[in-house]
């Protein structure tokens, strides 16, 4: 297993889940993925999760706070981006016609984060490390391997995660988004079809697996649902998407060929 030690700026680094059900989360994920619950008490109360493999971190899970859901946010998994300054960060982010809704803050000892809407309407977050780097394992059976950003607006993304990031872009035949960050290739982009009604531009959370047949009938076992597929994409490998027990939307995939080796190992 490949471990990661520190993650470049600019690549997605951590992923974690707001929901409705901890304890059901739990049950869930290990379920599928075969993670192990380390469950961390915050002060003041309440606790949050880190999923890990072989005592390796590889994603986190909280309540959900009563303001969400208060505002009828659904169960979401939420991606957050390395970055070297919270602060600079999300003052681009701003610039570039973002919106900034956690301001940047510390978490303990953890890190700083920031929550920020994108100028089409995306939520993700930023994480600047401290003792927690972010996830240990990725691209990896079992973990997060790909973060897809699917939008109302293709170019105004594009100008938008370029001001913030840098990240430079290319466009397939198809019209898929290919986000690279220093050379390498670590993200994407598809624009919502009309066909998906008025669901909102958001950021889906990819996990490897080595079955994906398998891992949409475990799913469902486990009480969640199947969304779409599982099926092909051409050139790619297979893929489904899927909801938790609690409406979380995930997906797997399964390439082709291997996997890109993670960021940041040594």
């Amino acid at each position: 297993m490949q471990i990661v030690k520190k993650y470049p700026d600019g690549v997605f680094s951590w992923i974690d889940l707001s929901t409705t059900d901890l304890a059901g989360a739990h049950a869930f994920y290990s379920g599928l993925f075969g993670w192990d619950v380390d469950d961390q008490p915050l002060p003041g109360g309440g606790s949050y999760t880190q999923f890990r493999i072989d005592g390796h971190s590889v994603a986190g899970a909280g309540q959900m706070m009563p303001d969400m859901l208060d505002a009828g946010v659904p169960p979401v998994w939420t991606s957050y981006v390395n970055v070297d300054d919270a602060d600079a960060t999300a003052a681009r982010a701003a610039e570039a016609g973002g919106v900034v809704f956690v301001p940047p803050m510390d978490v303990m000892d953890q890190g700083r984060m920031a929550l920020i809407q994108d100028s089409t309407g995306a939520p993700f977050g930023i994480w600047q490390p401290a003792a927690h780097i972010g996830a240990q394992v990725v691209n990896q059976p079992n973990s997060l391997v790909w973060n897809e950003l699917q939008t109302r607006d293709r170019e105004k993304a594009n100008a938008f995660y370029s001001h913030v990031f840098g990240w430079t872009n290319e466009l397939s035949d198809s019209g898929y988004v290919m986000w690279y960050q220093d050379g390498r290739v670590h993200c994407g982009a598809m624009t919502l079809a009309e066909e998906w009604g008025d669901a909102p531009s958001n950021w889906l959370v990819y996990f490897l697996v080595d079955d994906v047949d398998a891992a949409a009938a475990r799913a469902q076992e486990l009480g969640g649902s199947v969304a779409s597929g599982p099926f092909d994409v051409s050139g790619m490998g297979r893929m489904a998407v899927m909801q938790d027990p609690q409406g979380a939307v995930f997906a797997v995939i399964r390439f082709n060929g291997p996997a890109d080796p993670p960021p940041g190992t040594e």
